[in-house]
C-alpha cells in the first residue's frame, strides 16, 4: 500500500460532485502528511467508514491536533508519525447549472375548460452541495467517484412528483398556464426545499421552460379558437367542413374512408354555397326584370302611306308627295305618331294610346 505526504485533487472533471482519495480502498497516511483544499472543495477525513472531520479550502497538515479522534481511534501518542489507513473524499462545492428536468410521461391536468387533458412539461434547474459531509453519508456512500449524471435521474422523478402535486392546485386553463409558468415554478422550488436538503444539497433556482399539451389536445385548442372567432355554430360547421375537404385534398393517395369523410363534407358545403349562389343569381336577374319593365317604350315609327303616283312612301296626312309633288287623296286612314296604331281618319285621338292625332 502506497504512503501519501500529500493529498489533492487538482483536477475536476465536468459534472463531477465527488472524488475519493485513494478512488479504491484506502491510502496509506501518516501524521505530518499535507492535506491541499481547492477554494471550491471541501475535504471529508475518514478513518473505517466514519467521518472525522471537514476541511475547507487550504493547506492542513494531518495532526491530532486537527483530528483529534485520531489519537483515541489509532492509539497514536500525541505527535508520533506512525503510518495509518484512512481515505479522503473531496467535494466540490461550485454550483451546477443548466440541469436539465421533463416529464417521460404526459401530466394529468383538469382543464377549466376542456376537462381532464395530458400535459408535458420540461425546464432547468441549478443545485450545489450544502452539507459535504451529508451528501457523501446519505448519497454517495463508498463510491470512488460521483457526478451530476448519477443522481440526475433520481432528481428528476422528484422533481416531476412534485410538480405534479403543484399543477394539480392550479385551477386555471391550458391557454392561461403559460403565463403562470414563473409561479408553478417558485412553488416547485419551495416544495422542493427539504428533500434536497435532506441530501446535503441546495436548489439554486428551478425554472419551467414551457408547459405544451401533446398534438391532439392542441387541435381540440385550436378547433375551439376557430368557433369563437368565427362566431357561431353554422359558421364553424362549414369551416370545419372546408377543413375536412381540404385535408381530403392533400391526402388523395390516403385511405377511402378518410376520402369518403372529405368527400361528404365537402358535398354538404357545396350544396350550401350552391344554394347561396344560386337565391343571388335568382334575385339579380328579378331586379333585373323589374328594372326592365320601368323602362319607357320604345318610341313607334311616324306613320306613312304610298303616293298613288309614284309608289314612294310619304307621311300618312300628306296632302302632296315629297317625291312627285303631285296631289294624293285624302288618307281614309290616319297611324298615331305615338304608338303606330291605324286609327279611321275621323279619329282626334288614337284608340290605343289617347294621343292626339294631327290634321
Amino acid at each position: 500500500m502506497a504512503l501519501f505526504d500529500l493529498i489533492e485533487h487538482p483536477n475536476e472533471s465536468p459534472g463531477e460532485i465527488v472524488r475519493r482519495f485513494p478512488e479504491h480502498g484506502s491510502g496509506e497516511f501518516r501524521l505530518g502528511s499535507q492535506l491541499v483544499v481547492r477554494e471550491s472543495q471541501r475535504a471529508v477525513f475518514f478513518r473505517d467508514g466514519k467521518a472525522l472531520d471537514l476541511f475547507g479550502p487550504g493547506r492542513h497538515t494531518i495532526s491530532t491536533n486537527n483530528i483529534p479522534l485520531l489519537t483515541t481511534l489509532l492509539g497514536i501518542p500525541f505527535g508520533g508519525r506512525s503510518p495509518f489507513t484512512a481515505e479522503v473524499v473531496f467535494v466540490s462545492m461550485r454550483d451546477f447549472n443548466e440541469m436539465k428536468w421533463g416529464s417521460p410521461q404526459p401530466l394529468v391536468f383538469r382543464d377549466t375548460d376542456l376537462g381532464m387533458v395530458r400535459l408535458r412539461a420540461f425546464g432547468t434547474y441549478a443545485m450545489r452541495v450544502a452539507d459535504p459531509q451529508l451528501f457523501v453519508t446519505q448519497v454517495v456512500g463508498t463510491r470512488g467517484a460521483f457526478s451530476t449524471a448519477q443522481i440526475d435521474e433520481y432528481l428528476r422523478g422528484m422533481i416531476i412528483s412534485e410538480f405534479n402535486d403543484i399543477l394539480a392546485e392550479v385551477q386555471t386553463s391550458i391557454l392561461d398556464l403559460a403565463k403562470m409558468s414563473r409561479e408553478v415554478g417558485d412553488a416547485t422550488r419551495n416544495a422542493l426545499g427539504d428533500d434536497f436538503q435532506q441530501m446535503g444539497l441546495s436548489l439554486i433556482s428551478f425554472q419551467v421552460g414551457a408547459i405544451t399539451p401533446p398534438e391532439e389536445v392542441q387541435r381540440r385548442i385550436d378547433e375551439r379558437s376557430g368557433m369563437a372567432a368565427l362566431g357561431d355554430m353554422n359558421t364553424y360547421t362549414q369551416f370545419q367542413a372546408a377543413q375536412a375537404m381540404r385535408d381530403a385534398a392533400r391526402n388523395e393517395g390516403g385511405g377511402a374512408a378518410a376520402t369518403g369523410l372529405g368527400l361528404g363534407a365537402g358535398v354538404g358545403l357545396g350544396q350550401a354555397m350552391a344554394g347561396a349562389f344560386q337565391n343571388t343569381g335568382q334575385q339579380a336577374q328579378q331586379a333585373q326584370q323589374g328594372q326592365q319593365g320601368q323602362q319607357a317604350p320604345a318610341q313607334a315609327a311616324p306613320a306613312t302611306r304610298t303616293c298613288p303616283h309614284c309608289q314612294s312612301q310619304i307621311p300618312a296626312n300628306a296632302k302632296f308627295c315629297p317625291t312627285c309633288g303631285k296631289a294624293v287623296p285624302a288618307a281614309t286612314s290616319r297611324f298615331c305618331p305615338e304608338c303606330g296604331t291605324e286609327n279611321p281618319a275621323s279619329n282626334k285621338f288614337c284608340s290605343n294610346c289617347g294621343h292626339g292625332l294631327t290634321e
